[in-house]
């Protein structure tokens, strides 16, 4: 039997049953073992807890480093030889953020910027960022409107989400009579938080759009019904789009959504994907992050769909 462990979740914050090769471990046996070894400053077990967006990305590199060394004597010879233990479990950014502040993780995974009370709470901590990432304004690739504009602007597609356009020939007379379908992220993600503060202003999404778990589902959502919109991650419409154009995403504003217009920032519904801790990593905790911003960790993230923030062997850090 292999000797490391993995957490997949579906609630971080409940922290209730996690997947252990198979197993279900409860949840006091995953909060102590978080702890484990804290007071000699050294961690055997590392959690990280939050953004569905990091999540994938995350989970894939817990899994190859535990597959290449399994206890910590193998990833350097002055650690212990204790099992090699990288918990990574999804919930969402603002779950994230509450899990690191209770102490139930590590480190909380982000995809959206951090709010002044956020920093006041949290105190002493760094952002560790992965991943630019930005939402899409897509719709079904089959959708006709995609033949006839390739902008939208602000105006509209707040008029879109919040329920004062409810069906298709209301955008453009030449489209059929069909229902809009909405579709956003749940509002524990931090898209909702990304795309309330940069599109909607002071109006809510229409009650009647559909709440996504992840974004994954999200764009999966958009690519099953012709008449959907909704505001798909950058990385998950990538993958969407992998293997032929399920999707469509507009211009917004006039600014076609690139790898280019999200770097330079002229494409503005853009956020960054990232995790927080606190305090000084140990030194495990370190050598897990110098992982994740090796080369390794820089094609995973590629190969998600997602811009790399940093250059491999540079760790990015802000506080």
């Amino acid at each position: 039997m292999k000797k490391f462990r993995i957490l997949v979740a579906t609630l971080c914050a409940a922290l209730m049953c996690v997947c252990v090769l198979g197993a279900c471990s409860s949840t006091s046996t995953t909060q102590s073992s978080t702890s484990q070894n804290a007071s000699d400053g050294f961690k055997s077990n590392i959690m990280f807890c939050g953004s569905t967006s990091l999540y994938p990305i995350m989970s894939s590199l817990a899994s190859s480093f535990t597959d290449t060394n399994a206890t910590w004597d193998k990833v350097d010879s002055s650690f212990p030889k204790d099992n090699v233990s990288i918990y990574v479990a999804p919930g969402g950014s603002g779950v994230g953020v509450s899990a690191l502040k209770d102490g139930t993780c590590d480190y909380g995974m982000v995809a959206r910027t951090l709010s002044d009370s956020e920093k006041q709470t949290l105190g002493d901590y760094t952002e560790y960022q992965v991943a630019k990432d930005a939402l899409t304004v897509s719709v079904n690739a089959q959708n006709p409107l995609c033949d006839i504009v390739d902008n939208l602007d602000t105006d509209t597609i707040r008029a879109i989400f919040d329920g004062d356009l409810t069906t298709w020939n209301q955008v453009d007379p030449s489209l059929p009579d069909q229902k809009i379908q909405v579709y956003i992220r749940d509002l524990s993600g931090g898209a909702y938080e990304v795309f309330q503060k940069t599109i909607m202003g002071d109006k809510e999404v229409t009650s009647s759009a559909t709440q996504s778990a992840s974004m994954t589902e999200l764009a999966t959502n958009i690519a099953n019904n012709p008449w959907a919109i909704g505001y798909a991650g950058y990385g998950a419409y990538t993958k969407a789009n992998k293997s032929g154009a399920v999707l469509h995403a507009f211009k917004v504003n006039g600014v076609e959504p690139t790898v280019d217009t999200i770097k330079d920032g002229s494409y503005t519904i853009q956020r960054p994907v990232m995790f927080v801790g606190k305090g000084t990593p140990t030194d495990s905790e370190q050598a897990f992050i110098n992982y994740v911003f090796s080369q390794k960790g820089y094609d995973v993230v590629e190969a998600n769909g997602y811009i790399p923030a940093f250059t491999p062997g540079t760790v990015e850090t802000s506080k």
